[in-house]
């Protein structure tokens, strides 16, 4: 349990406090303890008054997502192409009691990073307003409702009816974090300031720092601004002070130039990260303080020459990601999105597209601290609606699938507004989206084209060349009728409000048809055309338009999409679709739960094209083994040379979003043929089974970038032995036995008692030598202390239907994972897995205060 008492008087405690790590305390109160829930079915039900019975709620810490926990069910088939087989609808109502004593001199904020969707706050019974939006982050003050005497209450409701109004799963509640900020009347308003380093010469680093200030009080006050500039091991490097006057209830804005000698520079390989440190002061008394990370960054994309960080050219190697993160949904603890953002990392991923709505702070925190280029993205829809079950324009009219293009209008500018000022400090954001694929919502668009609704062409729209000239597309543009919006026009006024609040990034977007939107003001407002699905496109653009930045914003996991990127030095780089397998966005039968375009499954775990993407974007050897049997592969012998080689020579050129099925184990039936495949970076590959040499190959023999080889299989060892800058690497797959036990492994032994931190264990089965067991399946059985909470199970497969909240589920691959998260006691736990006729295994994990050394906790809690 959370003191709030406690917690609420250090902000008058540590106001005086000059430490950078108090900061945070003094001004901001973690708001995610002690709520209480109830879903309920009748949208009209209103439980904001003070006095509500509450005995049936259920108890629950933020953040939320109510929808991962229900069953996966196939009589959601009607909405499941959108949000999935998990029913999600229902208004959902958190309430949350707690003491607040202010002072005349202090205001109280509440401040929510995203609830999706559709919510009403209330404080004490009174309603604060309404915010459709899902993804944008808002603020009430609560300064005039505060009762000094006795307890307050909060309540949010969250109308979650329309529960099919997204492309893909959405879940559903305060799935992101919350906090009560505390300040004096005369203070830094929420998002006040402003980071950006305009300035890298000679090896000093011109940091401008911007900051709202706000007077709150019935009188003017002289105040005196103090701005300090720390570096990542605590070290004052910079600051500014200003003495400054303001009028009574007025807002103003400073601006302070501070210089940083011999500045360590962010960048994807060695993120450094400053602090801003900003304090309020009058009389030398202080008043508010409040702390901000940046980065010195320099960013820089040129038409002929791509992209550069601090002067050096570079590719983007990015990949698009969804806001959930499978068996937890979308309120995804950050030790989740951490393991994943690291094994992306670890596989040469430098860039993340938010798809297709801002990421959360935290999010971004991690971004900025693994050192990802981040495109933040506003909006998947503007004007009109788009087919929320199978995407473009949309086809049917249903109260569940209406979305943000109802609010739009009238919220767009405040909700791109919102998102900007809480991001724009992170060094991670280098380009702002104002959309993704809006083209098909206009469809005089898509018809002047040429590629639609032309009886005159015959080509295939995802690898052809436009049909129509620049000429005729313009032609096409003035003589078709017009809708009552214009993309031009509501491209123009995004890219207006988007530079309104920041200048230091360009503006891009995710264009599906590139030929008629660069005619358009909609291509000609952005600073970068960003190409989905077009790479095709990529000469065409560049000389059409020669003096326009472009690149790919959405392309196909797969080799030549990169090969486009690397042959054209113009071409900035790409967002492969997609890093992560996502729930929702389903187009198979039941029971596929989301789509599986990623290099990552749904439990985090690699898959072959992730192997196939590292070679070609790390600079480390690298070598993956796919086996397959010959019936099944892609490949065949070739009857003259007997070499393997792909039964279509050419079709690794238009490969979509699925890998082709493959297996990394060597289990099958004596002297059976079976294609082997190496996803490698080695300019040779020599291969052995059972020490038995099967030859040598160069990796220029294949144009697909895929090493083969056709080995009649033998029980044993199969050993790829590479050799890439002269240095040789080993990569096996032994054959496995029958599995005879389980064995757990986990990503960390000890976590911290916060109630935040998370451990994921993994069960793979074994055989009887302790080989990993990938061919048979097992149900694993956990056990678990109730000193743990199970956030999760999954075993990462797209047709992994088992419910998520449950303590045992089958294997995929023989592997299973069940994510685990800290509870507020602390002593050594055990973790068991458990299946029958087999060996169980267990593992100690500890759980500790934060701040202590594991080795210090003894107690037993199991």
């Amino acid at each position: 349990m959370k003191n709030v008492i406690y917690l609420l008087t250090l902000f008058t405690l540590c106001f005086g406090c000059a430490s950078p790590e108090t900061n945070k305390t003094a001004r901001e109160l973690d708001f995610n303890f002690n709520w209480k829930f109830h879903l309920s079915n009748n949208n009209q039900s209103d439980f904001s008054s003070e006095t509500i019975n509450e005995k049936n709620w259920e108890n629950i810490k933020l953040p939320h997502d109510w929808v991962i926990g229900n069953q996966y069910d196939s009589t959601n088939a009607e909405f499941a192409p959108a949000t999935g087989y998990i029913f999600g609808g229902g208004t959902g109502w958190y309430r949350k009691e707690f003491d607040l004593v202010l002072s005349n001199s202090q205001k109280a904020f509440i401040h929510f990073d995203g609830v999706y969707n559709n919510s009403e706050v209330f404080i004490n019974g009174k309603k604060l307003g309404f915010h459709p939006y899902g993804y944008s982050p808002f603020y009430y003050d609560l300064t005039p409702y505060i009762k000094k005497n006795s307890k307050n209450t909060l309540a949010v409701k969250v109308d979650h009816t329309r529960y099919a109004d997204s492309r893909w799963y959405t879940g559903a509640g305060i799935y992101r974090n919350v906090k009560l900020v505390v300040t004096n009347k005369l203070y830094v308003p929420i998002w006040g300031t402003f980071i950006t380093t305009p300035e890298v010469v000679n090896d000093n680093a011109l940091v401008n720092v911007t900051t709202t200030i706000r007077n709150d009080y019935n009188e003017d006050k002289s105040f005196k601004l103090l701005t300090e500039l720390y570096n990542d091991d605590g070290i004052k490097v910079g600051e500014s002070s200003k003495t400054l006057a303001i009028d009574k209830n007025k807002e103003i804005e400073v601006i302070q130039k501070i210089k940083i000698s011999n500045p360590i520079m962010w960048d994807v390989e060695n993120p450094h990260l400053y602090k801003a440190i900003t304090r309020l002061q009058i009389d030398n008394e202080q008043i508010d303080v409040l702390s901000s990370n940046f980065g010195v960054r320099k960013i820089k994309f040129d038409a002929n020459k791509g992209f550069f960080l601090n002067d050096k050219n570079m590719k983007i190697k990015g990949v698009c990601l969804h806001h959930d993160a499978g068996l937890v949904g979308t309120a995804v603890p950050k030790d989740v999105w951490r393991r994943r953002l690291q094994t992306l990392k670890d596989g040469g991923c430098n860039a993340i597209r938010i798809a297709h709505n801002p990421a959360s702070s935290e999010f971004l925190d991690l971004c900025d601290e693994l050192g990802f280029l981040v495109q933040d993205e506003f909006f998947d829809e503007w004007d009109y609606p788009k087919d929320k079950r199978f995407n473009q324009k949309e086809q049917s009219q249903n109260k569940e699938t209406e979305g943000y293009a109802n609010y739009f209008h009238n919220y767009g500018e405040d909700d791109l507004k919102s998102v900007m000022k809480s991001h724009r400090n992170h060094p991670s954001i280098f380009q702002w989206s104002i959309g993704n694929e809006i083209e098909w919502t206009y469809p005089r668009v898509a018809k002047a084209t040429g590629f639609f609704g032309n009886m005159n062409w015959n080509g295939n729209y995802f690898w052809s060349k436009p049909p129509y000239s620049t000429a005729k597309i313009k032609e096409e543009l003035t003589t078709l009728p017009h809708q009552k919006y214009d993309i031009g026009i509501t491209a123009k006024k995004l890219v207006g409000w988007t530079k309104e609040m920041d200048t230091s990034r360009p503006v891009v977007a995710n264009c599906i048809l590139p030929s008629a939107s660069h005619e358009t003001q909609y291509g000609q407002s952005l600073d970068i055309v960003g190409y989905s699905y077009r790479r095709v496109l990529y000469d065409y653009g560049h000389e059409m338009y020669p003096n326009k930045v472009i690149m790919g914003t959405e392309n196909l996991a797969q080799y030549h999409e990169w090969k486009a990127v690397m042959d054209r030095p113009f071409i900035a780089g790409t967002f492969f679709w997609t890093g992560i397998d996502y729930l929702g966005e389903i187009r198979g039968p039941w029971p596929i739960k989301g789509n599986n375009a990623g290099m990552i499954d749904f439990a985090g775990f690699t898959k072959p094209s992730y192997h196939m993407i590292k070679t070609l974007w790390s600079d480390d050897p690298h070598t993956y083994i796919a086996t397959q049997e010959i019936e099944k592969s892609i490949n065949k012998i070739d009857p003259k040379t007997g070499l393997m080689v792909a039964k279509d020579p050419n079709a690794w050129k238009q490969a979509l979003w699925e890998w082709h099925d493959v297996n990394n184990h060597w289990n099958y039936t004596d002297k059976q043929l079976i294609s082997v495949e190496m996803y490698s970076n080695c300019e040779s590959i020599e291969l052995f089974l059972n020490e038995k040499s099967l030859g040598q190959r160069n990796l220029s023999e294949f144009e697909d970038h895929i090493y083969k080889w056709a080995v009649p299989f033998e029980k044993g060892k199969l050993t790829a032995v590479g050799i890439k800058n002269g240095q040789k690497i080993e990569t096996t797959l032994q054959t496995a036995g029958k599995p005879t036990g389980v064995k757990l492994s986990v990503d960390k032994s000890s976590i911290d008692n916060d109630e935040y931190e998370v451990a994921h264990v993994v069960a793979q089965l074994v055989d009887a030598d302790g080989l990993p067991v990938k061919n048979q399946e097992r149900i694993i059985n956990f056990e678990i202390p109730e000193n743990l909470r199970v956030l999760g199970v999954d075993n990462g497969a797209i047709n992994n239907v088992q419910t998520h909240n449950a303590r045992k589920l089958l294997t995929s691959n023989g592997r299973a994972l069940i994510i685990l998260q800290s509870k507020d006691g602390k002593g050594k736990v055990e973790v068991k897995a458990k299946v029958e006729g087999l060996l169980e295994d267990k593992i100690l994990l500890t759980i500790k205060e934060k701040g202590t050394m594991a080795q210090d906790v003894y107690a037993e809690l199991n």
